[in-house]
């Protein structure tokens, strides 16, 4: 039971004090009555008795009343043992009457009023006491206890017939109060759990973010949460005036929260009773808010009104659609809402005839100043790029940011290509001028494509052209404008079939590997052969891998390429004689994988080759990059006896730092050294590098060689070890590399070393 109960239980003993008052007057005037009828000097002391527990009992039930306070339990807990003691004394005044009266005296007249009182009281008890029915059973057996014990003992059989219907009529008064008990408590234990689903309701309903009301059948208002008339502007007890939805509507417009147009559009949803929702503009401009209004009918009819404020979710809203079709950085329209507003204006010039040029403009040496000053100044530089470009536009031309350091301008209705062009020129130049950021002077480029309209052109293909012409002009030497031709559509069409070709001719391994012989020019022997990539096309023939390493780098398949080759050229090397290495390129794009020690080594696992016989050839531009992990790099593959060879030296950056930081084993001078070495000033140059690169421990490779009068420049100081070109072999197949190998060992092999090579090919 909990305390709130028991406080109630508790409380209905002093519920209503006027009848226990009458029944204890009406008992005290009865015994004085029996006293005076039978003159018996004992009844007085119980009319004195009663008369005065009566009085007390009075007293304290108006006390009980007179309270300002709830009842807590440890309060009900004293005002029950005061009802029990003030019940008890009571009771025991009446039975002590009674008994005195029945055994003491033969006056029927006076039986008859103790025993009538004594029942009536009893049967009123029962009514006053249900709550705490224990009480009225102690009450019962103190006051009809004595007065049955005193009719039995009457000895008449009458009066023994009496005390038995006395005993069981009170045995059911005990029944009835306890089964009212058990009412009252469970009505209690329901208005308790009542009580409190209502506390629940009213809580959730006042502190639901909805604003909400609640409309009878009848149209009026019969709940409205605080949120609801904090929204609207309405008093808190509005409720309770008994008004209807037009009450409501007609508040809400008077406290400037709605329109009275609104006003009328959500009475008639109310009348219609329909499902529906519907969105408002507060006419405050102050506040400015949208609210989203939900009608819902109820099944007996009436209507619940749900009204949410929705003005921060529609800024947020708006916030992202601008950042879905903006760019953060520059504000300009970014790709998504550029292609929209390029179809739209595309349909415009379609139907009027009028000539557009769409620009495609890229910054040149941008990476560069994100390399070299960060990020937040790259990101500056082009939120000032992007004011330059709007500076330069008309009010009908339209720019965007395409991504990354790319802009687009749509120039709308020109008159011919000319403004176009004028405009490009005007652009290159302007983005051309210096910049200062950050106290930093910043200089770049830009290049641009031009693409004109024509009519049934969609917004891709118009952004393909423009891609194209662009291209074309970064090929071109940069800081320059292209318009689009069709021969450039042919190009790209020609490159996409090739890659197309190439990714079938990796999964279908249609490629093959040439070997081109290096020559020691004093033994005359081939010491290593140079893999070389070739492919032999269906429709192509063969195809020369200055055309294929460029396409696979850019679509990324140099990495399986070079794996296969190096694997391939290595399982080919196991088969010539031991005396002779295999030269393998590498990619600048291959040799910076990460993985690129573990592939060589998988490489000679498999194929059983030494690593002796493998030399790696890299050229200048793959020491250029991420420099401490390359000198790392090439140490392991020194240290796990692997050659490396720097090739094409001369035609980079040339740096004889190279020689002397980084593990070399043999450097290959480029073919250009040999123009014009028939005169002093080459020909001392390719000496010098030839000998300083022998003082440091390298051997010396000369390229290009095609004639017997190169070759006798380039070996009559004995600096260069080894010779490759077309005076000796061209490259060949592996089967052709074979017979050339034999030849040349067996040769040798038969007649000694010889220290200058004959005036003739080997091949």
């Amino acid at each position: 039971m909990s305390p709130a109960i028991y406080a109630a239980l508790v409380g209905s003993l002093f519920q209503n004090p006027a009848p226990m008052f009458a029944g204890a007057a009406c008992a005290a005037i009865a015994a004085v009555m029996t006293a005076l009828k039978t003159g018996n000097e004992l009844l007085w002391p119980c009319a004195a008795l009663l008369i005065l527990t009566g009085a007390i009992r009075s007293f304290d039930m108006a006390k009980y009343k007179n309270r300002h306070t709830e009842l807590t339990a440890g309060e009900a807990s004293r005002w029950e043992v005061r009802y029990q003691i003030g019940a008890m004394l009571y009771a025991m005044a009446l039975g002590a009457w009674c008994a005195i009266a029945l055994l003491m005296s033969d006056d029927a007249v006076a039986h008859m009023i103790c025993i009538s009182v004594t029942t009536g009281y009893v049967a009123a008890g029962a009514g006053r006491t249900y709550g705490r029915p224990w009480i009225f059973h102690l009450q019962i057996l103190l006051t009809c206890g004595p007065m049955a014990a005193a009719m039995a003992l009457h000895g008449d059989p009458y009066y023994l017939g009496m005390a038995l219907l006395t005993v069981l009529y009170f045995l059911g008064l005990k029944m009835i109060t306890t089964s009212l008990q058990q009412i009252f408590v469970r009505a209690l234990i329901a208005r308790e759990r009542e009580a409190a689903l209502a506390g629940q309701f009213d809580t959730a309903l006042n502190n639901m973010p909805h604003g909400l009301c609640m409309f009878g059948a009848d149209g009026r208002l019969g709940v409205m949460n605080y949120r609801f008339s904090e929204m609207m502007r309405l008093p808190t007890d509005f409720v309770r005036r008994n008004v209807n939805a037009a009450d409501v509507v007609a508040a809400c417009v008077a406290s400037g929260t709605m329109s009275p147009e609104n006003g009328k559009t959500i009475i008639s949803e109310i009348e219609n009773s329909q499902a529906s929702a519907i969105v408002t503009a507060d006419p405050d401009r102050e506040y400015g808010r949208a609210l989203s209004w939900t009608f819902q009918p109820m099944a007996g009819g009436g209507t619940v009104l749900l009204v949410e404020d929705i003005t921060e979710r529609r800024k947020a809203e708006a916030r992202i659609s601008h950042l879905a079709r903006f760019d953060a950085l520059t504000a300009l329209p970014n790709r998504l809402s550029f292609r929209d507003e390029i179809e739209r204006l595309l349909a415009i010039s379609n139907s009027a005839s009028r000539l557009s040029a769409l620009l495609f403009i890229d910054l040149d040496q941008f990476k560069q100043v994100n390399d070299t000053l960060g990020h937040p100044c790259g990101d500056r530089l082009l939120c000032i790029v992007a004011d330059r470009l709007r500076g330069m536009l008309r009010p009908d031309d339209f720019v965007a940011r395409f991504g990354g350091d790319e802009f687009v301008v749509f120039q709308q209705n020109i008159q011919s290509p000319e403004e176009a062009a004028a405009l490009s020129r005007r652009i290159v130049e302007r983005l051309s001028e210096r910049y200062e950021i950050d106290r930093h002077l910043v200089e770049i480029g830009a290049s641009v494509g031009i693409a004109l309209t024509s009519r049934g052109m969609t917004a891709d293909n118009l952004l393909k052209n423009a891609d194209m012409a662009l291209y074309r002009a970064k090929a071109d030497g940069r800081g320059t404008f292209c318009f689009f031709r069709d021969e450039m559509a042919e190009t790209v069409e020609a490159r996409r079939v090739l890659e197309l070709d190439l990714r079938k001719a990796m999964a279908n391994e249609e490629f093959e590997l040439f070997y081109q012989p290096l020559v020691n020019l004093k033994s005359g022997r081939i010491t290593t052969c140079e893999a070389l990539l070739r492919w032999n096309h269906p429709s192509r023939g063969t195809v020369s891998p200055i055309d294929i390493i460029p396409v696979a780098e850019d679509m990324g398949l140099i990495v399986d390429l070079g794996r296969w080759i190096l694997r391939k050229a290595c399982m080919e090397c196991m088969k010539w004689p031991e005396a002779v290495s295999v030269a393998v390129n590498f990619s600048s794009q291959q040799f910076h994988q990460r993985d690129i020690l573990s592939e060589v080594r998988y490489a000679l696992e498999v194929s059983g080759l030494p690593a002796h016989r493998l030399e790696i050839e890299i050229t200048e531009s793959s020491l250029l990059r991420n420099t401490q992990w390359t000198h790392d790099a090439l140490m392991q593959l020194h240290s796990a006896g692997v050659r490396i060879s720097l090739d094409d030296f001369g035609t980079g950056y040339s740096s004889l730092s190279y020689l002397h930081n980084f593990p070399l084993q043999k450097v290959k001078i480029d073919r250009s050294f040999l123009e014009g070495i028939d005169t002093d000033r080459p020909l001392t140059l390719l000496r010098g590098v030839a000998r300083l690169s022998a003082d440091l421990g390298m051997s010396v490779v000369v390229e290009g060689i095609e004639t017997n009068e190169q070759l006798e420049l380039i070996s009559a100081d004995g600096t260069v070890t080894e010779a490759q070109g077309y005076l000796f072999s061209r490259p060949v197949s592996a089967t052709r590399i074979h017979q050339l190998l034999d030849a040349s060992h067996g040769r040798h092999l038969r007649e000694g070393n010889v220290k200058v090579l004959p005036s003739r090919s080997i091949a």
